[in-house]
């Protein structure tokens, strides 16, 4: 047989049935109104000619998209990568898939980055950044929240990890070593915000005075190694380090080697998250386990119940953190 030079149109299918284009439409959508016969001559030419739907003209002519719009930060920011295996995996089941809108490296076409989701009528919506005000949010399609946010989005669902007490169990587990002058190198808002808080809770509770770094607008490895530069020179007794996350634990490990301190023998360091790199045998980073695969999973399960019960009430859904021990932290040489 002949290898076809182009891509099978819908009107290809349609001629090939002897049928009307809508008529191809209606049995891609599954409508019932079609008669058996006419509908195995459609799903018979679309095998033969090997047709694949375009999403966009399914979606336009009435149908849905089976998909669900996420608006993410960051491409680079390793929070995301279990977040989406997990909410990608809830949703798979149900036949749906995702969609992901990175709103910095959109940022300077200065769009509404819900926008284009909407357009193509997408079945759900993600919101896995800081919500703004100029953000267009639907009425009529589930919305959830996925992470700690500063502001909240009327009548959407909210899903995220307990980073106060993440925080708290990081810096809890540094005293218990023996740890006395642990600094935390912090981003700045939402979960960073609530890291900084469980932190600080920690070290006053203990009798601790807190050493926070603030770093912004990101928390990106070259954040961490700034933010841990400037600690060391202000506060070089420091021992221990909390970093925000664990792509700032890599600069902060950056920043102790650069300084002639070997990890975890002088400075103890640990990060949050628990991505990927973390468990890697170059770094074997002790790392806050925000159980991001669990959260997507979480999301996708809000998302399935909403569009089941549209009218049910918003639910708030938060897991808790765990620490994982690895190999980058220890007693300190001296207590102080």
């Amino acid at each position: 047989m002949a290898q076809r030079s182009r891509r099978a149109t819908i009107y290809d299918v349609a001629q090939a049935a002897g049928v009307s284009k809508s008529l191809v439409s209606l049995v891609l959508r599954g409508s019932p109104n079609v008669s058996q016969a006419r509908r195995t001559a459609v799903l018979a030419a679309i095998e033969a000619l090997d047709y694949r739907p375009s999403q966009a003209a399914a979606t336009l002519a009435g149908g849905t998209s089976q998909t669900v719009g996420v608006v993410i930060d960051d491409y680079t920011n390793l929070w995301f990568v279990e977040l989406l295996r997990g909410l990608q995996e809830g949703l798979g089941e149900a036949g749906l898939r995702i969609a992901v809108s990175d709103r910095t490296l959109n940022a300077h076409v200065q769009a509404d980055p819900l926008e284009g989701f909407l357009s193509t009528r997408v079945e759900a919506l993600v919101v896995a950044t800081e919500p703004t005000e100029t953000m267009r949010y639907p009425n009529q399609i589930p919305l959830v929240v996925a992470g700690n946010r500063q502001r909240q989005v009327p009548g959407s669902d909210l899903a995220a990890s307990d980073d106060a007490l993440g925080a708290r169990l990081a810096t809890e587990y540094l005293i218990a070593l023996g740890h006395r002058h642990i600094g935390h190198i912090s981003g700045g808002d939402g979960p960073s915000a609530l890291r900084r808080q469980g932190y600080t809770q920690a070290m006053l509770a203990a009798g601790y005075e807190p050493h926070v770094i603030t770093v912004m607008p990101q928390t990106t490895e070259e954040h961490g190694y700034r933010g841990a530069q400037r600690l060391f020179e202000e506060h070089p007794e420091s021992t221990a380090v909390l970093a925000g996350n664990d792509s700032m634990a890599m600069g902060v490990l950056a920043a102790a080697r650069d300084r002639g301190l070997l990890v975890p023998q002088d400075v103890s360091v640990i990060g949050y998250d628990n991505s990927p790199l973390s468990g890697t045998h170059l770094l074997r980073l002790t790392t806050v386990d925000s159980r991001n695969r669990d959260l997507g999973l979480q999301v996708a399960e809000q998302i399935l119940s909403k569009l089941a019960e549209p009218d049910r009430a918003a639910q708030v859904i938060q897991l808790e953190p765990r620490l994982i021990e690895r190999g980058s932290c220890h007693t300190p040489r001296t207590t102080l």
